[in-house]
């Protein structure tokens, strides 16, 4: 059985999880449109800063994060100016942290699905007379319905197997930043192997099954497509 702070861990994992995908969803949409649709010259450096999570390792990223963060940092500068302190070691944090680290597992899979829209689609609703806001919702937006599911199953999945950023931005604070792959970590470290293995298995089976669903999924693989 897993134990009562393995449990907070797992429930502090899925809502950080949760909290970041949505926010993701938010941010990452019309981000990706923009560089699905731009030709602007400046669009090449916005997406290789996009994709920097992919090459950076965890601990350059949180390095730099906590710096921005902390209280001598602009961003801990501007929320220390609002009365709410600085972000490093509390739940926000790790969100901005995580909301940073998934980025192009959000924005990648988009861009490719409002790429693969095409032209004609948006130009048949431009000759109905429709916006671009409802072009974007009525015609984009369902179009591209595989890579929004996509995008949500691989933020969710990525941001809850973190470990080095929120380890650098959260520390290991139970209830507040002791996700999952922390307490894992200090299973290990106390030779506690027994209740590191139950929850590493909880974690490998989330795992599986969230691959699992994806290639299920996936339209190409469907019979008939």
């Amino acid at each position: 059985m897993l134990t009562d702070t393995d449990l907070q861990a797992l429930w502090l994992t899925v809502r950080l999880a949760a909290t970041t995908t949505l926010i993701l969803f938010l941010l990452g949409t019309p981000l990706a449109w923009w560089l699905a649709r731009s030709r602007a010259w400046w669009k090449q450096p916005i997406g290789a800063v996009v994709a920097l999570p992919l090459v950076l390792p965890p601990s350059v990223i949180g390095f730099y994060l906590l710096l921005m963060l902390g209280p001598n940092g602009p961003v801990g500068q501007f929320t220390q100016s609002l009365g709410i302190g600085t972000l490093p070691f509390t739940f926000w944090g790790l969100v901005v942290a995580s909301v940073f680290y998934s980025l192009p597992f959000m924005v990648q899979p988009l861009q490719g699905a409002f790429e693969a829209i095409g032209e004609r689609p948006l130009e048949v609703a431009a000759t109905l007379r429709a916006s671009p806001l409802d072009t974007f919702f009525s015609v984009a937006v369902p179009l591209a319905l595989p890579g929004f599911i996509t995008a949500g199953i691989l933020s969710f999945a990525h941001t809850v197997g973190e470990f080095g950023v929120v380890l650098m931005i959260g520390g290991n604070i139970p209830g507040v930043s002791r996700v999952a792959s922390v307490q894992i970590y200090d299973h290990v470290e106390a030779m506690e192997y027994a209740d590191a293995h139950r929850l590493a298995a909880v974690m490998l089976i989330f795992s599986f099954l969230v691959l699992l669903a994806m290639y299920v999924w996936r339209p190409g693989h469907r019979k008939g497509a």
